[in-house]
């Protein structure tokens, strides 16, 4: 009645190939937005032979592209090529949705890991409170304990050019109050117009 079993079972496996290998198709022509360039994965894969790494870590040297690819398809993952400007190309058996996810999330912690360095100013007058004075030694410890580097200025108006000696002499007394810090000297103190300016940064960054 239901004809030869094994023909059956046969016609079945071979439905399912085809239907798997559909699926990996589609999976291949996707377009990837927001890379500069997307992967080259299954049937984009164009050269006659790669270099081949299965989902194991086995080395398989130079085959045929052909076989690479049945051998992902039978272990239900993607050729994906890692290095296409070798010759040949170098191609891994792996689930390229999960290499996907997993390399971006590794570009992302990286991202987050770096510092831009910043050049944050603390202005002042030579006549400043005590108060006031104090908050600007807080601010500059701060923005040294961020990573930041400091340029600090004294501010001369008018006449007051003529005390160039006093803007100096409160630069030397930041730098006695802010002795316990790990800074390094980048610009030592001089005049820039009519300001008394002087750049320290912290010692990694240097």
């Amino acid at each position: 009645m239901w004809g030869n079993p094994c023909g059956f079972e046969s016609r079945l496996r071979q439905v399912s190939k085809s239907n798997y290998k559909h699926r990996r198709t589609v999976i291949s022509n996707v377009k990837i937005t927001g890379h500069k360039s997307s992967a080259i994965i299954n049937e984009q894969v164009r050269s006659n032979e790669v270099r081949l790494i299965d989902d194991e870590g086995v080395n398989h040297g130079v085959i045929k592209t052909s076989v690479a690819l049945q051998m992902a398809y039978e272990r239900d993952l993607d050729l994906v090529l890692v290095s296409p400007d070798q010759d040949p190309p170098v191609a891994k058996i792996l689930d390229y949705g999960k290499y996907r996810f997993e390399t971006e999330k590794r570009a992302k912690d990286a991202r987050k890991k770096q510092h831009t360095v910043d050049v944050k100013e603390v202005k002042m007058r030579y006549k400043i409170d005590l108060h006031d004075y104090e908050v600007k030694v807080k601010n500059i410890k701060k923005f040294l304990a961020s990573g930041n580097k400091v340029k600090i200025m004294v501010m001369l108006k008018g006449r007051e050019i003529q005390h160039t000696n006093l803007a100096f002499d409160l630069i030397n007394r930041i730098n006695l109050d802010i002795e316990g810090e790990n800074y390094v000297l980048e610009k030592k103190a001089s005049m820039e117009g009519k300001n008394a300016v002087m750049i320290i940064a912290p010692a990694s960054s240097s």
